[in-house]
Parts: structure tokens; sequence; C-alpha cells
């Protein structure tokens, strides 16, 4: 467990922090299993979710402080997600984490930032902008792999292109619905409900759910771009197999006449005079060249190919 003074600037604690000073905690999920004695949070611990179960970006408003989850879809190195359960009251913070993200984001925030006002909700604003930091970012890498995509298509190269195409859709999609549950959540901060913030928090909570909804719209301009790119591919698929049936359909009408001809000079009637005459059979061959060539000229005139 962590614990950081909020004063002029973010510090970490050695012990408890001093009475009527603002605090952050930072705890695992194993941690706020043992229900810890925190002071000044004995009665609304118990509403801190842990990272453990988070599923995704909520905010839950109390009688006397706001809970809630944030699931962000960046996995860390190990694979492992990220994600928080956080509880904010009127001078206490609390942040659940078993990644130790949290602790790295509170480390560099120290480091960075100068605090004008005291508070959780001034803090926790600047937590949640220390995540979207590189957003922006990874949106336009994401956008850069669907630009290849497109290029690929459009030089005729198709094999592999729903194997590259679906990781890529699925990205987005769970950046997409990662935006919009932070909004509802930016937006339930802002309301202030029940007090917790000051107008100046209040303000940043406004700037910051303007943030998200910016970077929601960049995520849905990717997935419409991921759907034009969809149907591009589909549509070089379907020149690709008209060109097929095209050479198909000219091959057809080309021996079509022929098998006409050896169809009807495969009867053999006793009557027909060609099948006794000295010169019957290359005068077939002559006949069948002179309308394979008239109808590779009247196709070449017609523009079928």
């Amino acid at each position: 467990m962590y614990v950081y003074g909020l004063g002029q600037s973010l510090t970490l604690l050695e012990g408890a922090p001093a009475p009527g000073t603002a605090a952050v905690y930072v705890l695992s999920s194993e941690e706020l299993d043992r229900h810890p004695q925190l002071p000044g949070l004995e009665e609304v611990l118990h509403h801190t979710p842990s990272a453990r179960d988070a599923r995704v970006c909520k905010a839950e408003v109390r009688r006397d402080c706001m809970s809630g989850t944030v699931v962000v879809p960046r996995r860390g190195r190990e694979g492992e997600r990220t994600a928080f359960g956080y509880l904010l009251t009127g001078d206490r913070a609390v942040l659940c984490d078993d990644t130790g993200t949290a602790h790295a984001i509170l480390k560099r925030l120290g480091k960075e930032k100068r605090w004008r006002e005291n508070g959780p909700g001034r803090f926790f604003c600047e937590f949640l902008e220390q995540l979207l930091a590189r957003d922006l970012h990874h949106l336009e890498e994401l956008e850069d792999r669907l630009e290849q995509l497109e290029d690929q298509v459009l030089a005729g190269k198709l094999e592999g292109f729903n194997a590259a195409l679906s990781p890529l859709r699925k990205q987005i999609l769970g950046w997409l619905r990662y935006y919009t549950q932070l909004d509802g959540v930016a937006c339930e901060l802002e309301g202030n409900e029940i007090g917790l913030f000051s107008s100046e928090e209040q303000r940043m909570f406004h700037m910051l759910e303007k943030r998200v909804a910016r970077l929601r719209d960049e995520a849905q301009l990717l997935r419409e771009y991921c759907v034009q790119v969809r149907e591009l591919f589909q549509a070089e698929l379907d020149i690709r197999q008209n060109r097929i049936m095209k050479i198909l359909t000219v091959v057809t009408t080309v021996f079509l006449p022929l098998s006409l001809v050896a169809g009807w000079y495969g009867m053999n009637f006793t009557g027909m005079p060609e099948l006794s005459w000295a010169y019957g059979y290359p005068a077939v061959i002559a006949a069948s060249v002179v309308i394979v060539l008239l109808t590779l000229w009247i196709m070449k005139k017609k523009k079928f190919w």
C-alpha cells in the first residue's frame, strides 16, 4: 500500500496522513480484501470496487462518496489488464490497482504536476488525463495500420486481409466502447450530485469530458474507416471475380460454335455428303478456325475484352 499527501505537490508519505489533510491511498485487490483501517475512510472504504472484478468504466454516486471502476483496453507488458477501482470522498481518494500502473502514474504526477488547490477531485482528474495522455498517438497508429491495409488492397494484395483486419476492428471497437463509458464517468463527476468537488474541479471535469468526447469521435471515425476499407476489399474481390467470369464467358462463347459443329457432324448419318468427301476433314478445320477468328473479332469490336 502507498499513501500520498495532497499538498502543494503530490508527496509519498511514510505513514498515515495528518488529520485534516487530503491524501491518496493506493492498494491492491488483496490488500483491499483485508479491510484495512484507513483514517477518514472507516465508513466508506467497503464501497471501493476491486481492480480484480472491474469489467467496465462506471461511476456510482453514494450518500457521502463516489466510487466506480476504470478499465483501459490496453494490455501491460505481460498481457495483464489495466484496470482500477476508485473511491472519492471530500478529502480522500482510494485507488485499487493490481498492476502497479497507478503507482507509476502517481510518481509521474509528483514530478510534473503542481497543485493550486488541494482535493481528491483535482487529483483524480489529473490521474484520468494521464491515462489519456498517449491515446491520440495510439489511435493514429491504428489509423496508419488501416492505411497500410488499404494500400495493400489497392495494390491487389488481398491474401491475408481478413486475418489482419479482424484484430484491428476489435481493438477499435474496444477503444470506442472505452471512451463512451469514460465519457459517462466524466459526466457523473462533473455533475457533482453530492457536492464533493469545488467549482474549479467541476470545470476540470468538464474539460476532461470534452477531451474524452473528442477521442470518442476519433475512435468512431476509425471504426467507419475500418468499414470503408472492408468495403474496398470486397469491391476489389468482386472485380477479380468478375474478371475471372469474363474470361470464362469469352472462352465459352468462342468454343460454343465449335461444340455445335462437333455435335452436328458427330451424328454420322449415311446421307451426309461431307462424310465421304475427300476434303471434308480439312474443310471442317478451316471452318472452325474461321469461326474462332470471327468470334474473337466481334468480341474485340464490341469491347468484350
